[in-house]
C-alpha cells in the first residue's frame, strides 16, 4: 500500500470539504474555494472532519493514482487553510523589481522593463528590490507563476547572475583560462 495514499487528511477548522458526483471536491476556506475532479475509481470519503482516500485494488494505476490523489487534495486544504509562497531573489549589478498596483516592474538587463501581470488568486511582494515573494492558495499556480517569472533571466554559471529561487544553489564554473602559455 501507498504509505502517502493511507495518511488521512486532517480537515482543519474554517475550511468545508465537499465531495460531489464523479469524485468532483470542492474546499473552501479563508483563503479561497478550489474545485478539482478526481479519478473515478479512487473512494474518497470525509467522516469528523478526516478526509480518506482508498484504492479498489492493487493495479498499477490505481497505485499510482492513490498517492496523487491524496497529496492533491492535501494541497487544496492547506492551500485554502494557509496558503503558499515562493521566494525568488534578484542577483546581478542594476537588476531590479518594482512593484506598480498588481503588477510585477523588473529590470533585468533587457533593453525593456518586463512586466508581469499577478493571475487570478497570486499576490506579489517585494520587501527589497531585489526579492519577490509570490503568493496564493493554489500550489501548482504559484509555482506555475513563479517559474515563469524565473523564465525571464534563469541564472547563469559563471557571474551567477539572473533569478533564482532563494533555496536554489546555482553551480558556478570557472570560466576561461585567459590566454596563458603559448
Amino acid at each position: 500500500m501507498s504509505r502517502i495514499g493511507r495518511a488521512p487528511i486532517t480537515v482543519p477548522a474554517g475550511v468545508t470539504v465537499t465531495i460531489g458526483d464523479a469524485n468532483v471536491v470542492t474546499v473552501k476556506g479563508p483563503l479561497g474555494t478550489l474545485t478539482q475532479q478526481f479519478n473515478a475509481n479512487m473512494q474518497l470519503s470525509l467522516d469528523a472532519g478526516v478526509l480518506t482516500v482508498v484504492r479498489p485494488d492493487d493495479e498499477a494505476e490505481n497505485r499510482s493514482l492513490h498517492g496523487l490523489t491524496r497529496t492533491l487534495l492535501n494541497n487544496m486544504v492547506v492551500g485554502v487553510s494557509s496558503g503558499y509562497a515562493k521566494t525568488l531573489q534578484i542577483v546581478g549589478v542594476g537588476y531590479r523589481v518594482a512593484l506598480q498596483g498588481k503588477k510585477l516592474v523588473m529590470n533585468l538587463g533587457h533593453s525593456h522593463p518586463i512586466e508581469v501581470e499577478a493571475p487570478e488568486g497570486i499576490t506579489f511582494e517585494v520587501p527589497d528590490s531585489n526579492t519577490i515573494i509570490v503568493k496564493g492558495y493554489d500550489k501548482q499556480v504559484v509555482g506555475q507563476t513563479a517559474a515563469v517569472i524565473r523564465s525571464y533571466r534563469k541564472p547563469e554559471p559563471y557571474h551567477g547572475k539572473g533569478v533564482k529561487y532563494a533555496d536554489e544553489v546555482v553551480r558556478r564554473k570557472a570560466g576561461k583560462a585567459g590566454g596563458k602559455g603559448k
